[in-house]
């Protein structure tokens, strides 16, 4: 009986992919909109450099005392303003977590409020409020002129405070809700009081959620400081005004004022950066070499 061979042909050689050499994919729109980018700053660029902008004049004012006075009052307000909105925001988050109804919808109502209304308007109404209270105090007591007392630094600092305090207050909440239920009950059963858990369990683990968004409304108070400038606050920009109602160098004072905001902020987003990283570390992760398990090192 005869039998059928099956051969398989080999392909030649020729034929064989080991000789192919991998050519990368050319992304000629990524080539053509940088292009396009870097022509558009190029032109920029070129077009203030020759502009009608008197760069000796932007040096001259860059260190000027009154620059400098709305500098230090910028940097004051962004403290301060925030220290009291961090102050209002631990308290109203915890009021509006507590079981008492009181507390909880007085909280809800303070920020429903101050979140809900411009910081602009609100700032004005600070400023004005003695068009509506002559005098504030205890009467036959103590006694003043709300004029006296409501001076433009005062309304600035309850105006961006109490409201950067309602937004703090909703960034310490989603913190303390981050931290595992399980902690909270074991402080319980251990007899701790509410306060004592939250000083000592619930807060400094939370710390860990609130540090990066609080690090962005701080950036963001250094730039809504210039807001006061309408009630007449003497930061950065309202001095920058007064300089060029004087000398007519609009521009030349904006740069500055513009200079000055950025290194503030490139100062601030650096710390920022550096207690993320802290915070980050202390949770395990790592930027750098991972570590390795004792297990895995045989150790």
């Amino acid at each position: 009986m005869a039998t059928i061979e099956h051969t398989v042909s080999v392909p030649p050689a020729k034929y064989s992919i080991a000789h192919l050499k991998h050519q990368p994919r050319r992304h000629y729109g990524r080539w053509l909109a940088a292009a396009l980018i870097i022509l558009a700053l190029a032109m920029i660029v070129k077009a203030f450099a020759q502009g009608q902008i008197a760069w000796p004049v932007v040096g001259q004012f860059f260190t000027a005392p009154a620059i400098l006075a709305g500098l230090w009052n910028t940097i004051l307000m962004t403290i301060c303003a925030m220290a009291l909105g961090l102050l209002l925001g631990v308290i109203f988050a915890i009021m509006i977590m507590s079981p008492n109804p009181v507390l909880k919808y007085v909280a809800v109502f303070y920020i429903w409020f101050f979140r809900g209304t411009p910081l602009l308007l609100q700032l004005l109404l600070w400023f004005n409020l003695a068009l509506i209270f002559p005098t504030l105090g205890i009467p036959g007591l103590f006694e003043m002129r709300t004029v006296d007392f409501m001076t433009p630094f005062m309304a600035t600092l309850l105006g961006l405070g109490i409201n950067q305090g309602a937004y703090t207050a909703e960034v310490v909440r989603g913190g303390i809700l981050s931290v595992d239920n399980g902690q909270i009950e074991a402080a319980k059963v251990i007899g701790m009081t509410r306060l004592t858990m939250l000083r000592r369990i619930v807060l400094p683990q939370a710390m860990r959620v609130i540090i990066p968004p609080v690090g962005n409304e701080v950036i963001s108070m250094v730039k809504l400081t210039s807001v006061a400038s309408v009630i007449q606050y003497a930061e950065i920009l309202r001095n920058a005004q007064a300089v060029y109602y004087a000398n007519n160098r609009v521009m030349e004072l904006l740069i500055v004022s513009a200079i000055w905001y950025l290194a503030v902020v490139t100062i601030l987003s650096v710390g920022q950066h550096l207690l993320e990283k802290h915070y980050s570390k202390s949770l395990g992760r790592r930027t750098g070499k991972r570590t390795e398990p004792a297990a895995a090192q045989g150790v």
